[in-house]
């Protein structure tokens, strides 16, 4: 009788060990991300809630183009404080755009970046009309 013997069976297993979903943060790697990014996320996700509108940059009377909400951050990404400064349309209701601003940031911030927003402030820094129908003659 003569034993016959796979080859594969044999083989050496060259192919990497699977990791798991549980590999441990330090085996991973460091993620750091830059505070000009958290701060755009903030400001796009401002930008993208109802009733907050671009306005005119002017210095000493010219125009510069426009902006749309403007962030600044403080404290660690574990403790992230907001500050949003924005321009909201008149007559949008404010207390209702204000929750969903915060709600909006605050979900973007944690989804995107993994951020624990702590607070954010919000200033209205101009009410913009509604531009005038255009008239026929």
């Amino acid at each position: 009788m003569s034993s016959a013997v796979d080859p594969a069976l044999d083989a050496p297993d060259d192919s990497p060990p699977e990791r798991s979903d549980q590999t441990e943060q330090a085996e991973r790697g460091r993620l750091t991300i830059d505070r000009a990014v958290l701060r755009k996320i903030a400001e796009h996700a401002a930008d993208g809630v109802s009733g907050i509108v671009r306005v005119r940059r002017r210095i000493a009377g010219v125009g510069f183009g426009e902006h749309g909400a403007s962030a600044r951050l403080s404290g660690p990404e574990s403790e992230l404080r907001v500050r949003l400064d924005l321009a909201l349309r008149y007559p949008t209701p404010v207390g209702e755009t204000m929750r969903l601003v915060r709600e909006r940031v605050h979900e973007e911030l944690s989804r995107i970046a993994d951020c624990h927003v702590r607070s954010i402030d919000v200033t209205i820094s101009a009410l913009v009309p509604d531009a005038p129908a255009p008239r026929v003659e």
